[in-house]
């Protein structure tokens, strides 16, 4: 028995457009035994809403077998704030959602926040970008939900979050506190929990080196680049974190 990380944009499918033989893959890995998890960075959307778009493109899925970077930000939360602590949020409605049914309780009190979350914002403004960097140099944590600099569609790409992560870093000089999503190890784990499996029992599967490739490869699984996202064969051969695995797209995971 193996189990099965999956990426969703670039690897499942490019915007609303699923991938020439993803339902069948996963059809086929689930009827032999194995194990699948689908691992978003993307926060803009729920894990519900995610669910019910693979089931409409052919690929049965329960939200439960949906980890996304909100998810992997409001379980770090619960696990660490104390009472009376003050969550700050700039991102959209899914993962203040997510948040809350955490039991975390957000402010709209931007002056003195202990943490902010930055997340993907497409209403993003320089008025928000001075909230958090006043909240950074006053001392509050900085708890990024994902790094991706872009996010692929179908029809090319959009910023990320990772912009608004660079823009900021910028302006303090130093680093942010945390990032939840891939390729921190803490997503990492809430995937192999999930399968129930080791990370040596496990397939990385995504499109994006330095998230979904750098994850796989620190966490011990077998990362594999598909490319059909956002990188190409020549950018893999040249880079830090090298796949262990390339194949043209998901329909050639079930050999390997």
């Amino acid at each position: 028995m193996r189990g099965y990380v999956f990426d969703l944009d670039g690897t499942i499918y490019l915007g609303d457009k699923m991938i020439e033989g993803a339902a069948e893959v996963i059809r086929v890995l689930r009827e032999r035994g194995d194990r699948v998890v689908f691992l978003s960075n993307k926060p803009i959307a729920t894990r519900q809403s995610y669910a019910e778009k693979l089931t409409r493109m052919g690929i049965p899925t329960e939200v439960e077998d949906v980890l996304n970077s909100s998810l992997i930000v409001a379980r770090y939360l619960k696990k660490r704030i104390q009472s009376g602590d003050r969550v700050y949020v700039i991102g959209e409605e899914p993962i203040h959602d997510e948040l809350r049914e955490h039991g975390i309780s957000l402010t709209d009190d931007y002056e003195k926040p202990d943490y902010v979350v930055l997340s993907w914002d497409r209403q993003f403004t320089y008025d928000k970008l001075n909230i958090i960097y006043q909240a950074a140099i006053n001392g509050a944590k900085i708890i990024a939900s994902n790094p991706d600099a872009t996010c692929p569609l179908d029809d090319g790409q959009i910023p990320d979050t990772g912009t608004f992560i660079a823009a900021l870093e910028a302006a303090t000089g130093k680093a942010i506190d945390l990032v939840a999503g891939k390729p921190s190890l803490i997503a990492a784990e809430a995937a192999v929990e999930h399968l129930g499996l080791s990370y040596g029992d496990c397939f990385m599967i995504g499109d994006r080196l330095e998230t979904d490739i750098r994850m796989g490869n620190e966490a011990g699984m077998d990362s594999v680049l598909v490319l059909t996202g956002v990188t190409t064969r020549e950018m893999a051969e040249r880079a830090q974190d090298r796949p262990k695995h390339v194949v043209n797209s998901i329909k050639e995971i079930v050999g390997l």
